[in-house]
């Protein structure tokens, strides 16, 4: 019985892992090149009556906008409706956003930003629940690996199309759009039907499995317990350190995902190759992420007994290297605009790679130890918990967003030193706590 009930929970945490590869490999791309498509919108036809006047960095910042505040009522809304419905829903809204790039308008542009926000925040807390479910104090680790690798894999294939179609191209063409869309929309399709293939977990699976919450209620009781939770964890000296970390991973988000892709493609130095860079970027961003997943879920016993901060650490030097690297390697004003500005080395296209593959491999070493530590401190508060991970995660990034609209490259990068250095002490600081004492389900570090 004990190996069937893990083969249904590996089998759920693989389908879980299948279904955001596909989600995000429409979104994901969408989010790395969006800039760059609707800054080409009527350009490639010369339109001159051309109105559309969108902007990328703005809509992606109502997305995680829309997403910080939706992380409230997101644990509600789990569990008065169960984590694969709201998966199934939030995907939905993540389709819906994709599809408004066959026809770009400005009110559909934001609208749809606004509506994968609140998809976003339900999405990610009832992929957190179902990763805690399926999940025990042995097994968690290597389940957020696993997860963070095929999840990550979206970056590769997504990526991959579009260095095909925009490969030697200065400008997208709407043809190249619209194909370009299509197959992300496809993509969206086939995560959401994975989806409906998760299984539910088995009566006598119970004993070994980590509940969504811990008074095990249904319905409107547990939805308003679930938010009052979400406010107490709030408080909690846990929550408030971890919130650095969080806070971090939500500004290097913003960062690999919108501002370097744009950086890339606005390095006049690369000339014709530039927007075909910018899918080869994504693809070894994906690298990292994949490398960096598959890896420290393999050892995910490992941390478990010696600690997760040193595979943290390592990911922070990994991003501090990148950031250097980047500073010397990129105009100054190349996340803003067109740049042929002198930078500190000859801009070398494969220096930018490797940045990008630094850049993918410090993301995981944070986010897959942020999965684990979080479902291993918190395995009856999982809804919450990652709730508020991402409820600061993407106030972060919004913020992020805000401030890409105006500030020159190598401001951005020392937000992202100071933030970095702030969050792998912080990490480092509950990581240790919570290897030598939990108490009533959460660790003190009084």
């Amino acid at each position: 019985m004990a190996a069937g009930a893990c083969d249904v929970r590996l089998y759920n945490i693989i389908i879980l892992g299948l279904a955001f590869m596909f989600i995000f490999t429409a979104f994901q791309t969408c989010s790395m090149v969006e800039k760059t498509v609707l800054d080409s919108v009527g350009k490639s036809n010369n339109d001159t009556n051309n109105t559309f006047t969108g902007n990328g960095y703005t809509s992606l910042g109502i997305i995680y906008g829309v997403f910080s505040v939706s992380n409230w009522a997101a644990p509600s809304f789990v569990s008065y409706v169960g984590p694969k419905l709201s998966m199934i829903i939030g995907a939905v809204l993540y389709l819906l956003f994709i599809l408004s790039f066959l026809k770009p308008m400005e009110w559909a542009l934001y609208l749809g930003s606004a509506l994968v926000g609140f998809g976003a925040a339900i999405l990610w807390t009832a992929q957190g629940a179902t990763l805690t479910i399926n999940s025990d104090t042995e097994t968690v680790s290597r389940n957020s690996g696993i997860f963070w690798a095929l999840l990550q894999c979206s970056l590769l294939f997504g990526n991959m199309y579009s260095y095909f179609v925009f490969k030697s191209k200065s400008e997208v063409t709407d043809k190249e759009r619209t194909d370009l869309f299509i197959g992300l929309s496809s993509a969206a399709v086939l995560g959401i039907i994975c989806l409906f293939l998760i299984r539910k977990k088995r009566t006598s699976d119970a004993e070994n499995l980590v509940n969504l919450n811990s008074s095990g209620s249904q319905g409107a009781d547990t939805a308003l317990s679930a938010l009052k939770r979400s406010f107490q964890l709030l408080k909690t000296k846990e929550m408030i350190y971890l919130s650095f970390a969080f806070a971090y991973t939500g500004l290097e988000l913003t960062f690999f995902s919108g501002v370097y892709g744009t950086c890339v493609s606005h390095n006049l130095h690369f000339g014709t190759e530039r927007n075909g860079l910018l899918g080869l970027s994504g693809i070894f961003i994906g690298v990292g992420e994949i490398l960096g997943g598959g890896l420290f879920g393999l050892f995910g016993k490992r941390t478990n007994t010696h600690g997760r901060d040193p595979i943290v650490l390592f990911g922070y030097l990994v991003h501090m290297v990148a950031f250097f690297l980047i500073f010397l390697n990129m105009p100054t004003n190349s996340s803003l605009v067109d740049s042929a500005e002198a930078t500190y080395i000859e801009s070398n296209k494969y220096v930018a790679l490797v940045c990008s593959f630094l850049l993918g491999m410090g993301d995981s070493s944070f986010n897959t130890q942020l999965y684990s530590l979080l479902g291993y401190m918190f395995p009856e508060d999982s809804a919450p918990a990652f709730a508020l991970f991402k409820f600061v995660q993407s106030i972060a990034a919004a913020a992020a967003f805000a401030y890409s609209i105006f500030l020159n490259l190598q401001w951005t990068l020392l937000i992202l030193v100071i933030t970095g250095t702030v969050g792998q002490y912080c990490f480092s600081v509950i990581e240790w706590s919570s290897s030598h004492s939990l108490h009533n389900g959460y660790v003190s570090i009084d």
